[in-house]
């Protein structure tokens, strides 16, 4: 390990300069570099670095070496704890001649692509089973008013997350494994997509009735789940400046009672569209995109109660007095 030179102030310096001591050093150390997982070509065995260099600058020595783009690349210490970029190796307790794992995670894709990508799904689904229902179930028959207002839903709920994934969501990460774009879109291509569309418009829904006074509870309830919905999200967008990793506790509207009132306003919106439908497909979607928002939510709580010792204790997680 080499210490750099330090500058000290010029003793014959006019004041405030007399005052001031500006100090610039570098302490260059000896690292270890190993692949963790699939063996990296190109990684070289040792690189040597500043203690107070952000890892970043590290990720993008590594990269020149190894070719990889640098959302490629993962860095870590032996116990598994993920190096964050704007940190740096002395926030880590990392000296010279310890070893940095580095992982190579494989093809990226934008989370903000992600989500573009999925969202469409619906939004071009659930048109082709309206306008094309003749051919699909093979008869001509009229929409019921409960299956024209769940289409205006469907539509106006895949917009609304194609306005907010362009111009109000600000992620943690730049980017996800190519291979999540599949599983993303599994869920939201085929279960609210084909199957919600082809159970909700076919023609076993077509005679339904419903009251006016059921109508417009089901219909404000949802609009009331879906504009706080996008409240929160705001909130959310609003505590994170733009290009920042920061955590902070989120306070606001929905968070005095739960952890994550956007996921629970989701499943609310949903809820009051399966009591619409009255779709076994309705509530297989309710349920399957719940269970995974509350396990999310169960996940990103108790982080927040490991980082913010001053976590509200009283807040549920997902359901608020409940759960």
């Amino acid at each position: 390990m080499s210490v750099g030179a330090i500058a000290l102030p010029n003793p014959r310096c006019t004041y405030p300069e007399r005052n001031a001591v500006a100090l610039s050093f570098t302490i260059n150390m000896t690292l270890n570099l190993a692949s963790r997982g699939k063996k990296i070509r190109g990684l070289p065995k040792s690189v040597d670095f500043d203690l107070n260099g952000r890892i970043e600058v590290l990720k993008q020595q590594i990269s020149e070496n190894t070719k990889l783009p640098l959302h490629r690349l993962r860095l870590s210490t032996v116990d598994g704890t993920v190096l964050a970029d704007g940190k740096t190796l002395r926030d880590y307790g990392v000296g010279g001649g310890t070893t940095v794992w580095v992982k190579d995670l494989g093809p990226q894709v934008g989370w903000r692509t992600v989500f573009i990508y999925e969202y469409l799904g619906p939004l071009f689904i659930h048109p082709l089973f309206v306008y094309y229902r003749k051919s699909i179930y093979g008869s001509s028959y009229s929409l019921s008013t409960v299956q024209l207002v769940a289409f205006v839903m469907v539509m106006l709920h895949f917009l609304k997350r194609e306005y907010e994934s362009i111009f109000v969501h600000r992620f943690s990460a730049d980017t996800m494994p190519l291979r999540n774009i599949f599983k993303n879109s599994f869920h939201y291509h085929v279960l609210s997509g084909f199957l919600l569309a082809y159970f909700v418009y076919g023609p076993w829904h077509a005679t339904d009735v419903i009251s006016v006074k059921k109508l417009l509870s089901l219909t404000g309830l949802w609009l009331f789940a879906e504009i706080s919905n996008a409240k929160v999200h705001i909130i959310l967008r609003d505590l994170r400046p733009a290009g920042s990793r920061k955590h902070v506790i989120p306070y606001g509207y929905g968070f005095n009672w739960v952890s994550f009132p956007n996921y629970f306003f989701e499943s609310l919106c949903w809820f009051a569209f399966a009591l619409l439908t009255n779709s076994y497909a309705a509530w297989l979607f309710l349920f399957v995109s719940s269970t995974q928002m509350w396990l999310w939510a169960k996940k990103k709580h108790a982080r927040y109660l490991k980082e913010f010792p001053n976590y509200p204790r009283s807040r549920k997680i997902y359901i608020p007095f409940i759960l």
